[in-house]
């Protein structure tokens, strides 16, 4: 789970052999009650829909779905869903994230982490000298 900025606040790695609905409520589940703002998630078709109800009673949010139009042939940049896409790209920047290289998932979730912190620590120090998110 990102925000607009494409950071980090849920995370969850599991087994292929979870449906993504249900690592969806896994993740959701690890960032309910941390997250007090919230109250829109945006999701893709996947993601449709008991998950939608169910996000609305545990979570008390609305969870949109972001489709793509019906007439739509070849590639559609769809708004909001990019963000986490843009998110898992930066992944492959990183060695040890390019490929599976642990056995333990929650080895993988550690590396995801300090992957984010490592981007956002760059942000930072280039904010600081005065070269960061404007150019």
């Amino acid at each position: 789970m990102v925000d607009t900025l494409g950071l980090i606040w849920g995370l969850v790695v599991h087994s292929a052999s979870v449906q993504d609905r249900d690592g969806a409520k896994l993740v959701l589940e690890t960032v309910q009650g941390k997250l007090p703002q919230l109250k829109l998630v945006w999701a893709d078709g996947g993601y449709a829909g008991k998950l939608i109800d169910w996000v609305k009673q545990a979570c008390g949010w609305v969870l949109e779905i972001v489709k793509r139009s019906e007439d739509a042939k070849g590639f559609e940049l769809l708004k909001k869903r990019w963000i986490v896409e843009r998110t898992l790209g930066w992944f492959g920047w990183y060695r040890r994230l390019s490929k599976d290289y642990e056995e333990l998932t929650i080895n993988s979730e550690a590396m995801i982490l300090v992957c984010m912190i490592h981007r956002m620590l760059r942000h930072l120090k280039s904010d600081e000298l005065g070269y960061g998110w404007e150019k």
